[in-house]
């Protein structure tokens, strides 16, 4: 099927809610490609754990921004938004359609809308604010940014230390909350788009989140984080799945005790999610039952996408 011009097309939601599998639906239909918005997708052998799609699924669909950097490399905003607007720009010259695939919310809301007009980082600063993240605990800092910047603290998980520590160095460096600066959504996006978001009810949703993690253990992700640890870097090592199993490999918990943590860690960061989109404008939601196959929700989503002005 052609399409309509070569608008992006966003499909958007929290861990284990079926995005991927409903992309692979749309884009063979809409000769689309899809783009990844996923911050641990883009680093090399990080498979298990991140999901990513396999290779069949990548000779089906071709894939963007899945393993762009190395696990000892850092990825912000700034550079996610460099690469995946180029990669943008090539599919759209090729006459297909950009397909963005995730759950990365900040990431997907920088590229969309651009950046935060913000300080340059205060190496010191921060140096000290993570000191006494690991001293005071990640608890007390969070109610720090509860009271300087309550609009933030209600969207970064205490557990977040990068983008807690940033928070708190915008707010110090500049005397305002962060979130009066994160001004994007206020204007036209740079980049034209429709946005789908799937939503399932939540214990269907906490249970896919047991269930994907029950598969990724049978499917070697212990022994994928065995193979890695040596390589992850600050943020890789941050990730969900490879922080608690690197705890189980070094002896400060069992396995049994970090698959457990796994688990919640998952379930929480899918709240965290939601809790991003909520503030996202032009994002219309598709209720997802249990029942309901990619195919059907991919009919749903394309009737959406297809029926939005351009």
């Amino acid at each position: 099927m052609k399409a309509e011009g070569n608008r992006c097309w966003a499909l958007v939601g929290p861990t284990a809610s079926g995005k991927s599998a409903v992309a692979l639906e749309l884009a063979p239909r809409h000769e689309a490609e899809i783009v990844s918005v996923d911050s641990m997708q883009v680093y090399r052998g990080m498979d298990v754990g991140t999901a990513k799609p396999t290779g069949r699924e990548r000779a089906l669909v071709p894939h963007h921004m899945i393993d762009v950097l190395e696990p000892e490399e850092r990825c912000n905003v700034a550079r996610f938004r460099r690469m995946a607007a180029g990669c943008i720009r090539d599919i759209q010259e090729r006459g297909r359609r950009p397909l963005l695939v995730g759950g990365g919310a900040m990431y997907l809301k920088g590229l969309l809308w651009g950046l935060m007009d913000a300080p340059p980082r205060d190496p010191e600063l921060r140096r000290r604010l993570r000191r006494e993240y690991e001293t005071l605990g990640k608890a007390a800092l969070h109610a720090r940014l509860a009271r300087l910047d309550s609009e933030a603290a209600e969207r970064i998980h205490p557990n977040d230390v990068q983008r807690l520590v940033r928070a708190l160095e915008v707010c110090e460096l500049t005397g305002e909350p962060m979130s009066r600066r994160q001004g994007q959504f206020d204007g036209e996006p740079a980049v034209d788009h429709v946005m789908v978001g799937l939503r399932r009810p939540r214990q269907q949703l906490y249970e896919r989140i047991n269930q994907r993690v029950d598969r990724m253990m049978e499917q070697g992700l212990l022994e994928e984080v065995r193979r890695l640890r040596p390589r992850l870097g600050p943020q890789a090592a941050q990730a969900v799945g490879y922080k608690e199993l690197v705890g189980a490999l070094e002896g400060r918990m069992s396995l049994e005790e970090a698959v457990r943590l796994i688990k919640r860690n998952s379930r929480r960061y899918a709240r965290h999610q939601m809790t991003w989109f909520r503030h996202f404008p032009r994002l219309r939601w598709i209720a997802v039952e249990a029942e309901d196959t990619p195919a059907a929700v991919a009919a749903r989503c394309e009737r959406v996408f297809r029926q939005s002005p351009a």
